[in-house]
């Protein structure tokens, strides 16, 4: 195996670790759609990259973090619902991101394209997967008791303005993680499907984080392998196995 098939491999193995996670708790905030267009708000980040001839992944996480920012400030002045300041955000983007790139470059940045990768990228996203992880696990009592109620997690003295934010900024940081392989388009699946299926199966959050991390990293390892023997996009593939997992776990009852 090649140093670059190994750094391909950690990353793949951070990305799915870390949607996996973070699909469980959007789940719960009943806002999976949102994960899907999130991702959307990269592509005019990945359009000026291509521009100023920049490393498309650095304009992606620039355009994902002043999107963040961007729909965490419209949604403490307006007081719509964040979903729907994201979908406003994410429309925005997507016509913005399309008229900046066009041919090759934006079929990849649609779907993803599995291309080799430096160490230093490699230990960027696995510091960015780690610190996820470790918001959700330090944080995730927090969390919890704000998707149950708002005015209670403020009773309790949770500053619920901060967490949205840090929520927002995880969510940012796994969609950028996953955007060299499945695209601003397809990105959001790998959040919404492995929750999906694990909320199928599973009896507690813990299992459910196990089934949806473990869905994730079988979609995104087969997915990959099959998109580089068949030469084409990284990110139908991927996405397909995810699918695929799901539909098996129809044939489980649900539990209690």
């Amino acid at each position: 195996m090649s140093i670059a098939t190994i750094e391909s491999v950690v990353v793949l193995v951070a990305m799915s670790t870390a949607a996996g996670v973070l699909g469980c708790f959007v789940a719960m905030r009943r806002m999976v759609l949102a994960s899907d267009a999130l991702s959307h708000v990269a592509l005019p980040g990945i359009g000026a990259a291509l521009l100023l001839g920049i490393h498309p992944l650095a304009g992606a996480m620039a355009a994902l973090l002043f999107g963040t920012l961007l729909v965490w400030a419209i949604e403490r002045r307006s007081r719509l619902a964040l979903e729907t300041v994201i979908g406003v955000v994410f429309s925005a983007a997507l016509a913005l991101g399309s008229m900046m790139t066009s041919g090759d470059e934006l079929i990849h940045a649609l779907l993803g394209k599995s291309t080799q990768l430096t160490s230093s990228e490699a230990l960027i996203a696995v510091a960015a997967a780690v610190a996820v992880l470790v918001f959700f696990a330090v944080r995730r009592r927090e969390i919890l008791v704000s998707f149950v109620s708002r005015d209670i997690a403020a009773s309790m003295g949770i500053g619920m303005r901060w967490l949205d934010l840090q929520f927002l900024l995880a969510f940012a940081a796994t969609v950028g993680l996953g955007l060299r392989y499945l695209g601003v388009l397809l990105m959001g699946s790998l959040v919404i499907i492995p929750a999906a299926a694990a909320k199928r199966v599973a009896r507690s959050l813990r299992g459910m984080v196990v089934v949806a991390v473990s869905v994730a990293l079988v979609s995104t390892l087969a997915g990959t392998w099959i998109g580089t023997r068949l030469g084409s996009e990284t990110g139908p593939p991927i996405v397909l196995v995810a699918g695929g997992c799901f539909l098996i776990t129809l044939f489980r009852r649900s539990p209690k």
